[in-house]
């Protein structure tokens, strides 16, 4: 075993446990060398060594360059899983980014319980991560560029030649003269970590030969220091957040110190699978956190609008505006309302003779809850039944005609309540969010 890149990959095999292992694929001169390289090794092939290779749909060449991948598994006797992903260009997050969530959720839904994903990530990689997060802002978590070893899915995600340089896999592509995909997109220069790799970091290798050894040994202190932030934050994490409601006391995150109130949000968003802020985002959220009462600030972001109410902070997957003349003649079957929610009766196979109209908030209702000597604005009633404020425009009301009868299943009216009595049933409504 005497090329250098078998002997790295040997020594780090035997450093983590023997699981089963499996390589995301793309075909270029990265991944076909850690393929390649692990291919030659028999503990790799003991533990089940496979490839999987992601067909975004973006290129006209991209089935060819899946079919290629699978000549290069055949050739190694390796086998090869192509999957194939729509990719959401229209979400607001750069073709970039919307690229890679699609590839980690469709190599996260493949991975195997406790198998390692192995990514052809290198030094030089890491130094273009760190430049990335700091140009967007990032503090110790960030610029601790990315983790050799984490979970990911039913496994972890793990970077075996994470130490070593670009130069190097490709000293060992051109000794093997290994046959690689070109994709072009690796040359747009119009794409932020493009334009770092071929513009910005040579540019700066220029004056300081040593930057990428800098960049790298600073991402590791960052690292450290991150680490020794998170046993201080994770220790006020329980005392801030309610498991019941997945809220966050507000006025206790606001008096953290920077460096921990950031990762503790962060940590917070992503354990609900939701994306972090940029830091101006962030500072707003700072500063709504003391808003007059009355007020329900929410800020948004990509797929996240979060909502500061009752001294909490509430996370949420962000909707698409509800359609307001939105109506449906309904007589006590589940009804899936646009949020995800569900209106129905509370018993099954209840319905009603006349069947109700059913709408969404358009501004103004009102209704005369049956006991009740006043009518009353549905603005009134939510704020003093504390419904949460993003329930609001989603909760279903009930009309016979042009009379609003109730108000889900909070408030009848004296005819919504004789209405329900004639099936001596109930709605029952749940909200979606």
């Amino acid at each position: 075993m005497n090329d250098p890149l078998h002997r790295h990959l040997d020594a780090a095999l035997a450093a983590v446990p023997a699981v089963p292992l499996a390589v995301a694929f793309s075909g270029g001169p990265d991944s076909s060398a850690l393929l390649h390289a692990l291919a030659h090794l028999p503990e790799a092939r003991q533990r089940g060594l496979r490839a999987l290779h992601v067909d975004h749909g973006l290129h006209a060449a991209s089935a060819a360059w899946a079919e290629h991948c699978r000549h290069f598994c055949d050739s190694l006797d390796v086998p090869c899983e192509v999957l194939r992903v729509q990719v959401d260009q229209a979400g607001g997050s750069g073709l970039e980014a919307a690229a890679r969530d699609a590839r980690h959720a469709a190599l996260a839904d493949q991975l195997r319980a406790n198998e390692y994903l192995l990514f052809a990530h290198h030094r030089d990689d890491q130094a273009e991560t760190v430049l990335l997060k700091l140009l967007r802002g990032a503090g110790p978590e960030g610029l601790g560029g990315m983790r050799a070893l984490r979970r990911f899915g039913p496994g972890r995600l793990w970077r075996p030649v994470l130490d070593l340089s670009r130069a190097q896999l490709r000293d060992y592509v051109d000794t093997h003269r290994l046959d690689c995909i070109d994709d072009p997109s690796n040359a747009d220069t119009r794409l932020a970590r493009n334009h770092l790799r071929h513009e910005i970091l040579p540019r700066l290798a220029a004056h300081w030969p040593q930057a990428v050894d800098s960049i790298v040994h600073s991402a590791a202190l960052s690292r450290a220091a991150a680490a020794a932030l998170r046993s201080q934050w994770l220790a006020v994490f329980g005392d801030l957040h309610d498991p019941a409601s997945g809220s966050l006391d507000a006025p206790g995150w606001l008096a953290l110190m920077p460096a921990l109130r950031e990762p503790l949000l962060d940590h917070w968003l992503h354990a609900r699978g939701l994306s972090a802020p940029t830091t101006a985002q962030r500072r707003q959220i700072e500063r709504q956190c003391g808003a007059r009462a009355g007020r329900l600030p929410c800020i948004r972001w990509g797929d996240v609008e979060l909502h500061i109410w009752k001294q909490r902070l509430w996370a949420l997957p962000a909707q698409l505006p509800l359609p307001t003349d939105w109506q449906q003649d309904w007589r006590g079957e589940p009804l899936i309302l646009h949020d995800g929610g569900k209106l129905a009766l509370d018993i099954a196979d209840a319905r009603l003779a006349t069947p109700l109209r059913v709408r969404l908030r358009r501004g103004g209702e009102r209704i005369k809850p049956a006991g009740d000597a006043h009518t009353r604005e549905l603005r009134d009633l939510f704020q003093q039944a504390q419904l949460p404020p993003w329930q609001r425009n989603s909760c279903p009301l009930l009309y016979a005609g042009d009379e609003l009868v109730a108000v889900a299943d909070r408030w009848l009216s004296t005819r919504g309540t004789d209405i329900f009595d004639r099936v001596a049933a109930r709605p029952r409504w749940r909200a979606g969010r």
